[in-house]
């Protein structure tokens, strides 16, 4: 692959939706490098859907210290394609990463504590080749360290120059809160949520979205695919190049049940009606609320990413598919 040239219009056709309170705008549509991008991967098929997404007006790309596998390696070859196609755009980019899984031996390389927190944004950095990163989160709460004490190191973080933004992953409405309050104290706003949510897993929709909105903090939500669950790539089967197919993916064979595919296919009659792919649905399905401000997609194919994007074209849901998605969503019994 040789010289890439971003598209001149590349901003024409994607939203951009306000995070939160802040200045910042988010694509509605971010990829995620939580797959498909490590060490095990292709590094072509890599640098062209980043590529692609940027030509489609993604301009967020979200990652995390332990990304790969192996750890690490989703950064080593992001840098890589910065350096290679994107050194000239780095301003036209939100870049995040994040930290709180385990990622190096130890009692400094996992959790919440200041020692952990900024030696793994130094490495995210170094692999990187980047001087900052514009979003940087606490991945999973700490129980074990003091809430002060994570978002004492968040605080500092961005008073270093090292990123511009804060943020929580996996926060409960009541941690989050906590932390929204600490983080105004000191005056680093938390800029944004990345919870997971999807059809399968509406746990925000109790508290925490009225947390965010309260609190004038963005959502970004992850899998909200359900890891490839909420499309058609599953209605045949288990292709082998799929989640459920891989010894290091997160989505188990035993977990495609024939109660969730039946949900799933009823809810793809629904999609047809709208004429969107399964997968749109469910991305404009989660963007729906007035407080998510993106959904985090993942791809192993530029076409998924095509694919995404397409859902942009119709994000309105009338009340009576709101009802129905609802009654097939709430059924014990598939159909």
């Amino acid at each position: 692959m040789g010289f890439y040239s971003p598209e001149i219009d590349r901003y024409d056709e994607m939203k951009y939706n306000r995070c939160g309170r802040s200045g910042l705008k988010l694509s509605a549509i971010s990829l995620g490098l939580w797959h498909n991008f490590g060490s095990v991967d292709s590094m072509s098929n890599a640098r062209t859907m980043v590529q692609r997404a940027f030509d489609l007006g993604i301009t967020h790309f979200d990652l995390a210290n332990n990304y790969g596998p192996s750890p690490g390696s989703a950064e080593e070859n992001f840098g890589k394609i910065l350096k290679k196609d994107f050194s000239s755009h780095r301003d036209e980019l939100i870049i995040s990463t994040k930290a709180g899984y385990f990622m190096w031996p130890g009692p400094y390389g996992d959790w919440g504590s200041r020692k952990y927190l900024i030696a793994s944004l130094d490495q995210s950095l170094s692999r990187m080749g980047l001087e900052y990163v514009d979003i940087f989160y606490h991945h999973r709460p700490d129980l074990e360290t003091p809430l002060e004490e994570t978002m004492y190191a968040l605080d500092q973080i961005v008073r270093s120059g090292k990123a511009l933004y804060v943020g929580v992953s996996n926060y409960s409405p009541g941690l989050t809160a906590k932390a929204a309050k600490i983080l105004r104290d000191l005056g680093t706003p938390c800029l944004i949520h990345q919870p997971k949510y999807s059809m399968f897993n509406r746990w925000i929709e109790k508290d925490l979205l009225r947390v965010l909105k309260k609190e004038g903090i963005g959502c970004i939500a992850f899998s909200p695919l359900a890891q490839g669950l909420l499309t058609e790539r599953y209605f045949k089967g288990i292709p082998l190049d799929s989640r459920a197919a891989k010894r290091h993916g997160f989505l188990k064979v035993e977990e495609v049940t024939e109660e969730q595919l039946s949900k799933v296919r009823r809810l793809n009659e629904i999609a047809k009606q709208r004429n969107q792919s399964m997968a749109q649905m469910a991305l404009a399905w989660v963007l729906r609320h007035s407080e998510m401000t993106s959904v985090l997609v993942g791809a192993s194919h530029v076409s998924q990413i095509e694919d995404a994007v397409g859902a942009l074209k119709n994000t309105k849901f009338s009340s009576e598919e709101l009802k129905m998605i609802d009654d097939i969503l709430d059924s014990k019994k598939s159909k």
